[in-house]
């Protein structure tokens, strides 16, 4: 990633037995980075080892959850080998991985758009709590790409199967409250008041017994299969499609703020 982009950071607040992670990058809507990615999974590293931390809050700044992935990044990432364009994906599925294996819950404070692999990182918390007007898209397909972060694999486990479709052929977006129709979204508030809402019920998940907590989400993660498979083979068709003409097509109309024409005639 070039350094000039990696501008966004992650601020790291406590709330009596809450830790409060906060993405901020204001020029792109809080598009995840290197810096950012990092910071995070030393966050949680932080709050799976002290016993003072009950619950943590992941949420954006500015207004909005977080645009996803820089395209800027993996427009020129097109041009790379496909195992620069692994280890650049395994940065981010790092971090997914760190979330899904943190034994302390993670609710997710959802203002504006979580799109792409925002969006990824919305469905990899425990629990979401999204402002009314929340967007949520899954936004790959729109550029030519195919889903990274486990949206695959999240999305799978908690629709049906033609929303999931819907989501994954068209990229959303899909309001919150539909997705709480569909029971991904467990609250929805008015808007500004997702982040409170959120450390409010952190604030109570977190008096609750962390030890059992914690071997609950192990068993809730068994449950369902291997995440960390469906993350390997997300990194295999990402890669596949950023060589693909397609991805080229997307990103390049997406800069010139055009619709893409993936089929030319």
């Amino acid at each position: 990633m070039n350094e000039r982009q990696d501008t966004g950071i992650m601020t790291v607040e406590r709330q009596g037995r809450v830790m409060v992670l906060t993405m901020s990058d204001a020029g792109t809507r809080n598009a995840l980075g290197l810096r950012m990615m990092a910071a995070g999974r030393d966050a949680l590293d932080e709050a799976t080892h002290d016993s003072g931390i009950g619950a943590v809050v992941l949420t954006g700044a500015g207004g909005a959850f977080s645009s996803g992935g820089h395209l800027t990044n993996l427009y020129h990432h097109g041009s790379r080998s496909r195992s620069e364009n692994r280890d650049g994906i395994e940065r981010f599925h790092g971090w997914v991985r760190a979330m899904r294996e943190c034994p302390k819950p993670i609710v997710a404070a959802v203002e504006g758009p979580a799109a792409g692999a925002g969006f990824s990182l919305a469905l990899a918390c425990d629990l979401i709590v999204a402002a009314e007007d929340a967007q949520f898209l899954t936004a790959y397909v729109k550029v030519g790409l195919t889903a990274d972060g486990g949206a695959s694999a999240s999305l799978a486990r908690a629709l049906p199967p033609q929303l999931y479709a819907e989501l994954m052929l068209t990229g959303g977006p899909v309001d919150a409250a539909r997705l709480h129709a569909a029971g991904v979204v467990n609250r929805v508030t008015a808007p500004g008041q997702a982040l409170p809402a959120a450390i409010a019920w952190a604030q109570t998940i977190a008096e609750g017994p962390s030890g059992a907590m914690g071997r609950a989400k192990k068993l809730m993660e068994l449950a369902y299969g291997s995440f960390a498979t469906q993350l390997a083979r997300e990194s295999d068709l990402f890669v596949e499609a950023l060589h693909h003409g397609e991805a080229k097509e997307g990103i390049t109309a997406f800069f010139e703020k055009r619709p893409p024409v993936f089929h030319k005639r």
